[in-house]
């Protein structure tokens, strides 16, 4: 039996012993061990996870009577929430900070999750980030090259906010993030670095300069000579959309392709500026990561509302990316009970069908789950589960890698 979790005001968390543990597929909630799960669906505590209490919020239960304020977890990389916590939402309760609520119970062993295992890269364990040697890396970058704007910028981002692909510059390894727009084309909600006041606030600030092609020629050509298994990814959580500086992109790219063919350059878009993705594509980008919550849209426009592209769009940025022969992901927003809709599974199948595509890394989408409901129109099919849409995905796309990293391809230049 999987047995409710609750937590007092002050954060400590307890067990109900005889009563169930619940979970959430968009709006309906489950006793979580009569819900035809499958044993892989619930899983130990992975490492690196977090528990936190939900304010304003009661844990659910059947009769009403909760004990106390509901429990979740966040996950860290490589694991895809299979359900979200359930939960009584109080009149006065705030909207919750950005982070991927996943249901969690006990069990006589422990404490399991819904979630199932995407991915495995032991380059992503928080514990090689944030080490005592951070701090030193970072002031010695910074004294060598006190006048790259970036490599401020990556050591703000490093030592405030723990990003780790800007922490990967100053430790001279793996993927590293190149940010360049302080603009963007989409007003999407939950935006982590610039969004309106109806959602809750971003946790970090957005990049306020765009940076000279001979900035970004330093940082990459720094990280891609020297780095093993170097990726320099555009399109970070404090930018906004980077194929909007297209020009300088492409020609840093150039730049730097003419003294090294080492390692990976890889663009993060939302895909909706297609022009900009072609001049990129034909400048010598090597993989692109679109985003995408849906192949629909009126779900898509729901989350990113777009100022001046559409889907549309996005689609033929897909297609312009495989015809210069780029490695294309997607960097899907999952959401149990949105992402596993039927309409919703038909509409991806569809896309992948026509173009193509290499990958698709499942990211669990960071919101307070009402907040994304309430933005999303109604359901017109069955949500099928987390794992039985993975599963359709793989049998009928043996091909397509289903992973939560973005991967080193080789030599690529």
């Amino acid at each position: 039996m999987y047995t409710l979790l609750y937590a007092d005001k002050k954060g400590n968390i307890f067990d109900a012993p005889g009563l169930p543990a619940w979970g959430r597929s968009g709006r309906e909630t489950v006793m979580l061990q009569e819900a035809d799960l499958q044993e892989a669906d619930l899983i130990p505590l992975p490492e690196g996870s977090d528990l936190m209490f939900l304010p304003g919020r009661k844990a659910w239960t059947q009769q009403g009577r909760s004990p106390g304020l509901a429990v979740a977890a966040v996950l860290p990389a490589g694991y895809t929430r299979t359900w979200l916590p359930a939960f009584t939402r109080g009149k006065d309760a705030p909207v919750l900070p950005l982070y991927g609520y996943t249901a969690a119970a006990l069990k006589e062993d422990g404490i399991y999750v819904a979630a199932v295992k995407t991915d495995e890269d032991g380059r992503w364990n928080p514990l090689r980030y944030n080490t005592k040697q951070l701090k030193k890396l970072v002031q010695d970058t910074l004294r060598r090259r006190p006048e790259n704007r970036v490599y401020r910028q990556l050591a703000h981002c490093s030592l405030a906010y723990h990003c780790c692909t800007a922490q990967n510059i100053f430790y001279g390894r793996w993927e590293a993030g190149l940010p360049v727009s302080p603009v963007c084309n989409a007003r999407c909600f939950g935006c982590i670095s610039l969004q309106p006041a109806e959602c809750c606030p971003a946790p970090q600030s957005r990049l306020d300069f765009v940076p000279s092609v001979s900035e970004m020629t330093e940082v990459m050509l720094n990280h891609l000579g020297n780095a093993p298994e170097s990726i320099i990814s555009f399109g970070q959580g404090c930018e906004g959309e980077p194929s909007l500086q297209a020009g300088r992109i492409s020609q840093a790219i150039r730049e730097v392709r003419r003294q090294t063919a080492q390692g990976v350059i890889n663009l993060n878009t939302n895909g909706g500026f297609t022009a900009g993705i072609r001049e990129i594509c034909a400048a010598g980008l090597d993989s692109i990561r679109v985003s995408l919550i849906s192949a629909r849209e009126e779900v898509y426009n729901a989350y990113y509302r777009p100022v001046d592209y559409t889907l549309g769009d996005v689609v033929h940025s897909l297609h312009t990316a495989k015809e210069h022969g780029v490695y294309v992901s997607l960097n899907l927003l999952v959401f149990p009970g949105l992402t596993d809709r039927e309409e919703e599974v038909a509409a991806l199948e569809d896309l992948l069908a026509a173009t193509g595509l290499d990958m698709i890394q499942m990211r669990n989408l960071n919101a307070d789950p009402d907040e994304i409901l309430r933005l999303m129109p109604p359901a017109r099919g069955k949500a099928i589960g987390i794992r039985a849409f993975m599963q359709r995905l793989q049998e009928r796309f043996p091909e397509l890698q289903l992973g939560s990293y973005s991967k080193f391809l080789g030599n690529r230049g």
